[in-house]
């Protein structure tokens, strides 16, 4: 090594320590003691700083004084995404729940403003710092350690938490970016992979699939010849799907690992390990996580094979900090601790309140959909969409899906074909589906955007 190059050796994966911090292994009862301490500071300041959680905690008659248990923590009511919508418009720009001014804050992100204008999350310096070792603990988990090249396949635009907020997690684990970012292209993105042979790739699952399969054409290599030993995925559902999680370990040669996160509480605080059993909560000094029935609202034990939707709190946040926050998030609970000692649940997020769809009184979500058809493999090409020309959430009429041929098939068989996977379908969601073939290709590649499994519209169909 050159005397004058202040770098450390590069070390093997097995002589790091198995998790980033200490807290991901303390026993599961010292976590809730220490969340309930941090619980009671959070609170405090709230009703310091925070006008939107000053109204809400004293319309609910309830002081901050009162919560001393999860028993107590659930006398407030939930803070729903409409709430923290109003409250961002009624003071923008980071809303009646920011409780941190403007000259603390030093970093803003947004959400990808689906429904309209996006909503911001303010980060003061500690939540900047909390961000950046919250994210560097779950992508060590997935398997990065100081000295990785790291090739940057999520959306480094429009303030989304993949972009920066993973840079600087990847930072903070003493591992090196390549930030060139969906946005920067498939071929770019392929290139790099070929120049720099990065022993790990981040972006979403279907982005990374789509590279897998154009490597050969784009750098005259598969994928697997480039050397990658990890993929980390996330951002839309895919990476817990069997089907795909497959496609992405076949075609690149690494192993897949989720993570989950979210604007309004952190980047990444869920995340797998070398089981991959499911997510691992890395962060509960920073976040109190609550499952609930996501009918009835009442909490739900964290054992393996209860499902339900995750609440959040936050604890020792700053700027735009969130109090039993419903997520939206449906989930099963997969493990009580796993490798390395971990002590937090695993979970499997399987769908979001948002995407749900109820079809003759049968709740469905698209991501169950796609996991039946990705696993149909060759016979499809794997690519599905919902088709919901309807209002709301609920319909009368059959499942309407749009499925990709497979790639040599021929339209005389997308009737044979239609038919199996309306039978898959029956079998497994109890619903009738009318499935329309298209032509493989059909749909868009995907990119820099999330994959959106639901159309409210009907695309032209002309192939």
């Amino acid at each position: 090594m050159n005397p004058t190059d202040p770098s450390p050796p590069r070390l093997p994966p097995e002589a790091h320590p198995a998790v980033f911090s200490p807290v991901e292994t303390m026993p599961w009862p010292e976590i809730q003691a220490m969340q309930m301490q941090r619980l009671g500071q959070q609170l405090d300041y709230l009703m310091r700083r925070s006008p939107f959680y000053q109204r809400k905690l004293g319309d609910a008659g309830v002081a901050a004084k009162d919560i001393r248990s999860l028993d107590d923590l659930r006398r407030i009511p939930f803070t729903s995404k409409q709430e923290l919508r109003d409250s961002l418009k009624a003071a923008p720009l980071l809303g009646l729940h920011g409780a941190a001014p403007m000259s603390e804050v030093v970093q803003i992100q947004a959400s990808s403003g689906t429904t309209g204008s996006p909503a911001y999350v303010g980060l003061t310096l500690s939540d900047q710092a909390h961000w950046a070792e919250m994210t560097a603990r779950g992508l060590y988990a997935c398997g990065i350690r100081p000295g990785d090249v790291v090739l940057h396949g999520f959306s480094m635009s429009k303030g989304f938490v993949g972009g920066i907020p993973i840079y600087q997690g990847i930072s903070r684990i003493g591992a090196v970016d390549i930030p060139i970012g969906a946005d920067g292209g498939a071929e770019r993105l392929l290139i790099a992979a070929r120049d720099a042979r990065p022993q790990c790739i981040v972006g979403t699952p279907n982005f990374l699939l789509y590279l897998a399969t154009i490597a050969p054409e784009v750098i005259g290599m598969k994928a697997t010849e480039l050397g990658v030993r990890r993929l980390i995925v996330g951002g839309e559902p895919g990476g817990g799907i069997p089907a795909i999680r497959a496609g992405l370990q076949s075609h690149w040669g690494a192993i897949s690992c989720e993570v989950m996160g979210g604007t309004d509480l952190g980047c990444v605080y869920w995340a797998e390990a070398d089981d991959q059993r499911g997510m691992y909560l890395v962060a509960p000094d920073h976040i109190l996580v609550e499952l609930i029935d996501p009918v009835s609202g009442d909490p739900l034990p964290w054992e393996a094979g209860v499902r339900g939707e995750l609440v959040y709190s936050s604890l020792q946040r700053q700027a735009s900090p969130v109090l039993r926050f419903r997520s939206g998030d449906h989930v099963s609970v997969e493990a009580l601790g796993g490798p390395g000692g971990r002590s937090t649940p695993a979970i499997r997020c399987f769908g979001r309140t948002d995407d749900m769809l109820i079809v003759r009184g049968v709740n469905l979500f698209p991501s169950a959909v796609q996991d039946i058809v990705a696993a149909m493999k060759p016979v499809v090409g794997g690519t599905v969409r919902v088709l919901a020309e309807f209002e709301g959430h609920t319909t009368q009429d059959n499942l309407q899906l749009l499925v990709e041929r497979a790639a040599q098939a021929l339209p005389g068989s997308d009737a044979a074909t239609a038919a199996l996977v309306e039978q898959r379908v029956r079998n497994a969601l109890a619903v009738k589906a009318e499935v329309r073939m298209v032509r493989h290709g059909f749909f868009d590649a995907p990119g820099a955007q999330k994959v959106a499994l639901t159309l409210r519209k009907a695309p032209l169909l002309n192939d």
